[in-house]
């Protein structure tokens, strides 16, 4: 066991960290669809939604997971780690990575306190104030039961930043996947007694699975944990750094409070449309930015830490083109395909979840290139610059979602709100990168998006062809049909993508047709 264990945490190259990041994304994105797609099935209909509780619930709590915990401490912490691991000070790396242990655990026992206490007055004011008295009683239930999932998230958030930095992505990867998996689970235990209520116990089930599955992956590291806080020079810049990077990434949490409170002023059932276009919209974004992203970042700090800014660069370029050639065809495919997605996620006809889907996916590429983007920032420990163009774009957003969906009255309303900003924010970010690196562009970067730009649109035209050949009909139910209907369109459409893309000779084509040689020509050895 231990020695599978060992081998689990081995040192990653680039390309299999993101591979196996990738791999578990999918797995973690398919689960998430999975999830969503069981709770509608099991509580809503097409004329009668009860699942704008659920999805209420979790805004909050969500606000310090995402504030704390997903993200901010990787960006934040991990090229201070890095730096000490470049130096061989691992007794430095042990004091710092307890210190802040300790500090959050503290302040996020505090958090979770105030959720436990204050539940219902916060859920009122500042999540779903128009929800009916029987989805607010569910609703108060399942947060109450979430409300120390956030002091949880942080402390795997701390392990799994240090795990990455020494290169260790396996456990990091696979911890998602078990809570996805327990709140699935569910979902078939306790609907026929307790009801929806039962998905906050299986969301507290899942964290602390989650939590136990990260301390696996400190087999083998000799961590020294230290039951205090040393505030030394490098703890205090930590917690500088800190800060910009939480608020950074608790915007975008606050953008999904707002959206949900201005859906909860729509008609009935509004939020969980809203819910579930943007988890559809979602799963790219994280398969593909963020998994590929996080796999880079190791790579950046080592440059930098090296000293080696031309290296660091080169790195970013050459993944920021990896990026932007996977998500073209992705988000080509999600606009055609969107009513698809929409009947396989609800498994009743939605066109308002397919409508604010196809809004959306102009966020869906904006918000992947922005994981990268902000990632050249952090490893620079700039977290100051993003943090203040995010503090514009969550002001900007505010403003269109009230504006629009006062005027339009219409969910659609507030994924438009969203694709604008997510375009806004990108374009100020590199403006700043060529003000600050003017030669970080160059001619080789422009011509490589030039032809993915040139490759997308013959994949638009495939893309629309197959929609037309294959579509989707008033009687399409069920998984099996609508998936067999979706592969019929995306397989033929990713194929010619790539074989065009090699046709132009990008070098992004070159590692997928690569492996697909080997698996396709590799000899067969037959044993006597």
């Amino acid at each position: 066991m231990k020695q599978w264990l060992t081998r689990a945490n081995q040192r990653a190259s680039l390309i299999n960290a993101a591979a196996l990041l990738v791999g578990a994304s999918l797995t973690g994105q398919l689960l998430g669809f999975i999830r969503t797609q069981v709770v509608n099935g099991n509580f809503n209909t097409t004329g009668h939604i009860t699942t704008d509780a659920y999805f209420a619930a979790f805004k909050i709590p969500d606000f310090f997971f995402y504030t704390i915990a997903a993200g901010a401490l990787g960006v934040a912490f991990m090229p201070f780690l890095a730096d000490r691991l470049h130096q061989g000070d691992r007794q430095s790396i042990w004091k710092l990575t307890s210190g802040l242990l300790n500090f959050l655990g503290l302040l996020m026992f505090g958090v979770g306190l105030v959720l436990l206490f204050f539940t219902e007055p916060l859920l009122r004011i500042v999540v779903g104030h128009n929800l009916s008295p029987g989805q607010t009683h569910d609703a108060v239930v399942i947060m109450r039961l979430i409300a120390f999932n956030p002091l949880l998230f942080t402390i795997s958030g701390v392990l799994t930043s240090l795990q990455q930095t020494f290169g260790r992505f396996f456990f990091y990867a696979v911890a998602p996947i078990v809570y996805n998996g327990c709140i699935i689970a569910s979902v078939y235990i306790f609907k026929d007694n307790i009801g929806l209520i039962g998905l906050g116990y299986g969301a507290l089930a899942g964290a602390v699975l989650q939590l136990l599955i990260v301390l696996l992956g400190l087999v083998g590291m000799r961590f020294r944990y230290t039951p205090s806080i040393n505030f030394s020079p490098t703890f205090r810049q930590v917690l500088r750094n800190l800060p910009p990077r939480s608020i950074d990434q608790g915007l975008d949490s606050i953008n999904s409070i707002v959206e949900t409170n201005r859906a909860s002023t729509l008609t009935p059932g509004s939020i969980t449309v809203y819910e579930n276009a943007y988890t559809l919209h979602l799963a790219p974004i994280l398969l593909i930015g963020t998994a590929i992203s996080t796999a880079a970042f190791p790579r950046l700090n080592d440059r930098l830490a090296q000293g080696r800014p031309d290296l660091f660069r080169r790195d970013f370029l050459m993944v920021l083109r990896a990026i932007i050639w996977i998500v073209v065809p992705v988000v080509v495919v999600t606009y055609f395909t969107r009513g698809y997605l929409a009947r396989l996620i609800f498994k009743n006809p939605q066109a308002a979840i397919a409508s604010t889907l196809g809004f959306l996916t102009g966020a869906i590429f904006f918000r992947t290139i922005y994981a990268l983007i902000s990632r050249w920032f952090y490893a620079q420990k700039d977290t100051r610059t993003p943090l203040f163009v995010s503090l514009f774009a969550i002001a900007l957003n505010i403003y269109l979602a009230f504006t629009l969906v006062r005027e339009s009255g219409d969910v659609t309303s507030l994924a438009i709100a969203q694709s604008i900003v997510a375009a806004v924010e990108v374009l100020i970010l590199v403006g700043i990168m060529l003000y600050r690196d003017r030669k970080l562009f160059d001619v080789e970067f422009w011509g490589g998006v030039s032809r993915i730009l040139s490759v997308t649109g013959f994949t638009v035209l495939i893309t629309y062809i197959m929609v037309q050949l294959i579509p989707l009909s008033v009687t399409d139910r069920g998984f099996i049909k609508l998936a067999s209907k979706l592969l019929a369109i995306i397989i033929p459409t990713f194929v010619m993508h790539i074989w065009l893309s090699s046709l132009f000779g990008l070098d992004e084509v070159r590692p997928v047709i690569d492996k697909l040689r080997k698996l396709v020509l590799k000899p067969v050895r037959i044993i006597d």
